[in-house]
């Protein structure tokens, strides 16, 4: 579904340039949950942000499907967006003067083809993420966990093909991050998306069927899920032993 070539994206220009990634491929198959875990400044937001075409990179190629992302012109780059791919955001991006079910509603309304029936839709999805009864409440009347799952009904809203995952348990407890990250994985399960995770946190990635490790701005591929539970056991032990 995704293939990245050779992408290379620089803040800046000469000897002071920044460079948040260097010459990386990627590949995420349809129907597949796959994690880029790393560090704050390693390059995943980025390469999220690239994947989406909300910004442009240095160099390299990437594909939705066959459709070369990073040669469409600004008008495409925002209908594929709104057709094809969900985005959900770390710091959730709702409207604070829009309602809950407004603030779902907001991405459908802005396409043409809106159906006679999108208001239904979005008070199934929000049913379904467990707070259909607060559909006129305003964002900064509900929990972190709650907005958090307006903001996923709002990335679904439009049926994409396609979920990128910004940090979505971030700014979440331990509780409400996990069932953030089961939701995920069910939309992948039972309804066959594809999900790319961009996360820190080792715990979070280890929901994702497949794991990519982003350090300085490149990626090693930790697929398998003996791999992952070894880094994450290591990972506990060092936090541990460092109590020490």
């Amino acid at each position: 579904m995704i293939r990245v070539e050779k992408i290379s994206k620089a803040y800046g220009e000469g000897p002071h340039a920044t460079h948040a990634l260097h010459e990386v491929d990627l590949r995420i198959t349809r129907g597949e949950f796959a994690a880029l875990y790393g560090a704050s400044g390693s390059g995943k937001s980025t390469l999220l942000n690239l994947i989406s075409g909300i910004d442009r990179p240095t160099a390299g190629k990437i594909f939705f499907e066959e459709d070369e992302i990073t040669a469409m012109n600004e008008t495409r780059l925002t209908l594929l967006r709104r057709e094809k791919i969900g985005f959900v955001f770390q710091f959730f991006n709702l409207l604070p003067t829009l309602s809950i079910i407004e603030n779902v509603l907001l991405p459908a309304q802005l396409r043409a083809t809106a159906t006679n029936n999108l208001h239904e839709r979005g008070v199934a999805l929000l049913e379904r993420l467990g707070i259909r009864g607060r559909l006129e409440a305003f964002p900064d009347q509900l929990s972190g966990g709650q907005q958090q799952r307006v903001a996923i009904a709002r990335a679904l809203i439009n049926d994409p093909q396609l979920i990128l995952a910004d940090e979505p348990t971030g700014n979440l407890d331990s509780e409400n991050g996990v069932n953030i990250l089961r939701l995920l994985k069910q939309l992948v399960a039972q309804e066959g998306r594809t999900v790319l995770l961009a996360t820190h946190s080792l715990e979070a990635a280890r929901f994702a069927d497949r794991l990519y490790q982003v350090r300085d701005g490149k990626i090693t591929t930790l697929s398998t899920e003996a791999v992952i539970n070894s880094l994450y056991s290591a990972n506990m032990a060092s936090s541990a032993a460092s109590r020490f």
